[in-house]
């Protein structure tokens, strides 16, 4: 009974913050009774009216939840309610097709938020879209950190090497088979190429060339571009990312991501509907993406059916994962009981 529960963040003591994109505010759920379920009566909302609420994150007893064009902040209390919504910052790019921000408070005291792209594979003059953007902590100033992101909405820091990583879904109606899903080291300054590049550098042949900056060649500017890590099915789209640092699942778990994709929708054999893990090795570099929590979506005869599309991805406090399903309004717990 959700509706479009979308960003997770778990509190210390167990309690919930989970915004709803379409219906535009923030619910708090807490096991109260402690039985391992949340029940209607241990659910509020506690924000409301905040267009396209999405992303979230917690600092120094602050609550701030990303929307269309604002980022809001809102004090918190110990039952979890909020204090009426104020402006941090405003002046965001439009929504237009990729309505899903989000952010995270940096080690470094800085606020990141990422805003995607207004349309599917064309640059439009504002510098501010299809961006990750650093704000300083007062919500005044901000720089581009990172550009040609077409819709980036899971990032963070690699918990022991703290290497800053991103899932970038690549441009539709490019055929079944490519663009890929991204997963791209996002280093400040640089451009990841949307909307003439994808992947290792390499030119979209669907996409037009004449406002490619500096009138030179398409394969001349993805050469000045940032190329992927590894890449994952076309069209899977990739939503949140969460580090897995508890110790409830197997130690080959830890330190590694966990990444919402929540499904294609325009190919012909769908891609995503699933969550996937991303493996990092002992030094703490990523080296593959592995299929974890999968079924949504199957073959009824010729035919292609799903029941649900996953989105958030949070770490619970006994160390079990949360999985937003914003299709059927649920919150899935995934728990490790030990070998069978």
């Amino acid at each position: 009974g959700l509706g479009n529960a979308r960003m997770m963040h778990v509190m210390p003591d167990g309690g919930i913050y989970l915004t709803r994109r379409t219906q535009g505010d923030v619910y708090y759920l807490k096991d109260v009774n402690k039985d391992g379920k949340i029940e209607a009566v241990e659910r509020k909302q506690v924000a409301q009216n905040i267009k396209l609420a999405h992303g979230l994150d917690v600092r120094d007893g602050k609550l701030y939840v990303v929307g269309e064009k604002t980022i809001w902040v809102m004090a918190m209390a110990q039952d979890g309610t909020l204090s009426v919504p104020r402006v941090f910052a405003d002046g965001f790019p439009d929504a237009g097709q990729h309505p899903a921000r989000t952010l995270l408070w940096g080690n470094d005291g800085y606020l990141y938020a990422t805003f995607g792209s207004t349309n599917n594979d064309s640059r439009t003059p504002n510098p501010e879209e299809a961006t990750l953007l650093r704000i300083a902590p007062d919500g005044k100033s901000r720089e581009i950190f990172a550009s040609g992101l077409r819709h980036t909405i899971g990032f963070g820091w690699h918990p022991v090497t703290k290497v800053l990583y991103g899932f970038d879904q690549g441009s539709d109606w490019h055929g079944d088979n490519i663009p890929p899903e991204e997963m791209n080291v996002l280093e400040r300054g640089k451009n990841y190429g949307w909307p003439w590049c994808y992947g290792d550098k390499t030119p979209d042949p669907f996409v037009n060339v004449y406002n490619i900056p500096g009138k030179i060649s398409k394969a001349e500017y993805c050469a000045g571009t940032q190329g992927y890590l590894m890449g994952y099915t076309p069209h899977a789209a990739a939503i949140w990312m969460e580090y897995y640092t508890a110790a409830q699942f197997p130690l080959e778990y830890r330190n590694d991501a966990f990444v919402a994709m929540r499904g294609s929708w325009n190919r012909s054999e769908p891609s995503g509907y699933e969550v996937v893990r991303v493996d990092f090795d002992a030094a703490g570099k990523p080296s593959g993406i592995i299929p974890f929590l999968t079924g949504f979506v199957y073959q009824d005869g010729e035919v292609w059916k799903q029941f649900g599309r996953v989105a958030g991805v949070a770490q619970y406090t006994d160390g079990s994962l949360l999985v937003t399903d914003d299709q059927s309004g649920v919150i899935y717990q995934i728990s490790y009981t030990g070998a069978k």
